[in-house]
C-alpha cells in the first residue's frame, strides 16, 4: 500500500471463516495443535503458528504490521508498557562490559535506567548535549555498543539531527536507537535516516485517548529477533486486550496527530509574548531555537507545547491550579489536552543539576495540546496564566 495512512486502516490479521469486518479479541492464553507432529513443527520454527499468547497472538501480530508498515521497519515486537520496550530492547542488546551513548534529555525512567540499574550489570554510559553535536564523537569508545535517542525529547522538545547522527553510528559501526514517541511515524520516520530500531510508548499517541499501556519496537529482522528472543523468556508481552485497542487507534492515528499539530501551533502561536512567560517552546515557531531542523526532519511540529513561566514553582502552581478545562495528569498525547509539571512529577527523581542540565526548570509547564476546540484551550491557559 502505497500510503501510509491506509496501511494503518485496511492492514489486518486473516479473517475466520465467520467473515468478520473487524478482527475479533483473541483472548486466550494458547493455542492447540491439529496432532504432535504440528506441536513439534511449530515449536521448531519450521512452520509458522500461534502457540502462546506471551510469545505471539493475532491482535498483537496485526497492531505489528501495521506498526512496521508506518515506520518502515521489517519487524517488530509488542511490550506492556513504553518503558518495557526500552528496557527490553536495551536488556536484549547490550551485555556487560557495553558503553551506550545517549542524549541527556531523556524520560526519566530511561535515566534511571541508564544510571541505575543497567551499571548493576556492567553497563556504562555517556550523556551528549544535542546542541552540542561536535562533543557526540569524542564520546564514543571502543565499547560502545548503541547511541539512545529522543527526538524530540520529553519534555524539553529539543531535536537531534537524524541525517547527521545515522552519517556517525555508520561510521563507527553502531546501532541507533530512536525513541519516537513524541513525533509518531506521521510526523517523522527514523529509519529513514538510518535508524536500527524505533520505540514507541503506545499508551501515548498511539492509544490517543488515555485507555491502555503498551509499548512497541520495530527495526531490522536481527535485531527484532534478539528482542523477541529476550522477551519471551522474561515475559513482558503485551495482552492481546491492549493489542486490539491500539491497532484499532492506529485507524485515526493520522487524523489525530494533523489536528494535535494544527492545535498546538495555534496555541503557542497564541501564547507568545504573554505576559507571565518568560518563553513560549513549539518546534514549528520561528523563533524555536531548533526551527530550521524541526522544518528538516519533521513534517509537522507535534502536539507539546512547553511553557516557561516566570516565577518558578510557585508560578507554574498557580498556573495549574486555576486551570478550568485542561487535565492535570502525567500522561500526553489524549484527546483532552493535558498539562504537566515535570520536576515535580515526571522527573521528580532527577537530581536538581540533571534537571537543570535537560533544561527543565522549576517554571517549565509541559502542555499536551488536545483535540478540543482551539478556543477553549486558548482560553482556558490565557485565563490560568492570567491568575498567575
Amino acid at each position: 500500500m502505497s500510503d501510509n495512512s491506509t496501511g494503518a486502516i485496511r492492514l489486518q490479521a486473516e479473517r475466520s471463516h465467520y467473515r468478520e469486518h473487524s478482527v475479533p479479541l483473541y483472548l486466550t492464553s494458547s493455542f492447540v495443535f491439529e496432532d504432535a507432529e504440528q506441536a513439534r513443527a511449530v515449536f521448531a520454527e519450521e512452520e509458522q503458528g500461534q502457540v502462546y499468547s506471551r510469545y505471539a497472538n493475532p491482535n498483537v501480530d496485526e497492531l505489528l504490521q501495521k506498526m512496521c508498515h508506518l515506520e518502515k521497519a521489517e519487524d517488530g515486537f509488542a511490550f506492556a508498557s513504553g518503558m518495557g520496550a526500552i528496557f527490553g530492547s536495551l536488556g536484549a542488546l547490550l551485555q556487560s562490559g557495553d558503553h551506550v551513548l545517549a542524549c541527556r534529555s531523556l524520560f526519566g525512567s530511561t535515566h534511571q535506567l541508564l544510571t541505575n540499574i543497567f551499571p548493576k550489570w556492567g553497563i556504562s554510559y555517556s550523556y551528549a548535549d544535542a546542541s552540542k553535536p561536535e562533543e557526540w564523537e569524542s564520546l564514543i569508545t571502543p565499547a560502545t555498543k548503541l547511541i539512545l535517542i529522543e527526538t524530540p525529547s520529553n519534555p524539553g522538545l529539543e531535536l537531534i539531527d537524524m541525517e547527521w547522527l545515522g552519517e556517525l553510528k555508520r561510521k563507527h559501526n553502531l546501532l541507533l536507537i530512536v525513541d519516537n514517541c513524541f513525533a509518531t511515524p506521521v510526523l517523522q520516520n527514523p529509519t529513514d535516516f538510518g535508524a536500527d530500531l524505533v520505540l514507541h510508548s503506545a499508551t501515548k499517541y498511539i492509544d490517543g485517548q488515555g485507555r491502555v499501556l503498551g509499548g512497541i519496537a520495530v527495526g531490522t529482522k536481527e535485531l527484532i529477533a534478539q528482542i523477541r528472543y529476550f522477551a519471551r523468556h522474561t515475559g513482558p508481552a503485551m495482552s492481546p486486550f491492549n493489542a486490539w485497542v491500539l491497532s484499532k487507534s492506529l485507524e485515526t492515528l493520522q487524523l489525530r496527530v494533523e489536528k494535535h499539530c494544527e492545535n498546538a501551533l495555534k496555541l503557542a502561536e497564541a501564547l507568545e509574548g504573554n505576559p507571565a512567560l518568560e518563553k513560549v517552546n513549539y518546534p514549528f515557531l520561528p523563533s524555536f531555537p531548533q526551527y530550521e531542523l524541526a522544518k528538516k526532519q519533521m513534517r509537522q511540529g507535534g502536539g507539546i507545547v512547553t511553557l516557561e513561566l516566570k516565577g518558578g514553582y510557585d508560578a507554574a502552581k498557580r498556573f495549574i491550579d486555576n486551570l478550568q478545562m485542561a487535565s492535570i495528569s502525567a500522561n500526553l498525547g489524549d484527546t483532552r489536552t493535558i498539562v504537566t509539571h515535570p520536576a515535580s512529577t515526571t522527573h521528580s527523581k532527577l537530581k536538581e543539576e540533571e534537571r537543570a542540565a535537560t533544561g527543565i526548570t522549576p517554571g517549565l509547564v509541559r502542555v499536551s495540546v488536545g483535540l478540543e476546540s482551539i478556543k477553549d484551550i486558548i482560553e482556558d491557559i490565557t485565563q490560568a496564566l492570567e491568575a498567575v
